[in-house]
């Protein structure tokens, strides 16, 4: 017992190093950053830190009523530009559209913020594939190819791709298998691609983030009735995602706790399935 209690205590005192707080606001002013997925939620308030930070902004997601309401936010939050662009993921094409946009637009890029989602439902499987490969293109396709126009002009600019990735992409859970099959792709992807950079000697960074449980409007919709969990601030997630890209991260965890759900699921995975068929 003492020995896994050391072991413990080793873990949290190396993660609580690595995880010091090194960020400087002034590495992000006047920065060039294209987020997508940023008409509410996360993406909105991260539009709204890096407004604050003097940095250049691209919004884009479907909604152009809202995009343009964040937007005009972002000016009079101190944001040296902020610009939108609608986009559909799940149009093919539309990724490349609205990356080739944000760089002309910009002059360039220093942050390209994957962070948007597909819509699903929190239900068992109901064995429809197709809607499974059409929340792939969403939520996992359309991030590589936004990722493969990026890595030319990121490399230039030493840049970086934040990858906002999910809880349900280290956790196998039920009622979302769908949503989670498309974060354990990006996990497996990005992480891959970042160690490909390493073997090129690449100059762009990518950090993966696994975000738990956060209280905006369309999380709390979804899980009402399936869920008590405690859901932690849109505004703190963001502002988590920002520091982490800026510092260059390969993965950080909000809340910083997760990272020891992950790691004690991975040591005693048996516990899952005690808890599963405790339930009815």
């Amino acid at each position: 017992m003492k020995g896994y209690l050391g072991f413990f205590l080793l873990i949290a005192a190396l993660t609580a190093y690595m995880w010091r707080d090194t960020f400087d606001p002034e590495s992000v002013r006047g920065a060039r950053v294209l987020i997508t997925g940023a008409s509410s939620g996360i993406g909105e308030q991260m539009a709204y830190h890096y407004a604050k930070f003097g940095a250049q902004i691209v919004i884009t997601a479907r909604r152009e009523n809202a995009l343009k309401t964040v937007v005009q936010k972002c000016v009079k939050l101190g944001a040296q530009k902020a610009m939108y662009v609608t986009g559909d993921m799940s149009v093919h094409d539309d990724p490349e559209r609205v990356f080739k946009y944000a760089v002309e637009k910009l002059g360039g890029l220093d942050f390209l913020v994957l962070n948007h989602v597909g819509e699903v439902n929190i239900e068992l499987w109901n064995g429809d594939a197709d809607f499974v490969r059409s929340l792939m293109q969403v939520n996992f396709v359309s991030f590589l190819q936004m990722a493969a126009a990026g890595l030319p002009v990121l490399e230039t600019s030493g840049g970086s791709i934040i990858v906002v990735s999910s809880l349900a992409g280290k956790l196998a859970s039920p009622f979302v298998a769908p949503y989670a099959s498309t974060k354990f792709a990006l996990n497996g992807f990005f992480g891959a691609l970042q160690n490909e950079l390493a073997i090129k000697k690449s100059n762009v960074s990518i950090s993966i983030l696994i975000i738990g449980l956060v209280d905006t409007e369309a999380a709390m919709n979804k899980i009402r009735g399936f869920s008590t969990m405690t859901a932690y601030p849109a505004s703190e997630a963001a502002l988590n995602i920002i520091k982490a890209g800026a510092t260059r991260q390969k993965e950080a965890y909000y809340p910083w706790f997760h990272y020891f759900t992950c790691l004690i699921n991975n040591i005693f995975p048996f516990g899952k399935d005690i808890l599963l068929s405790s339930l009815e």
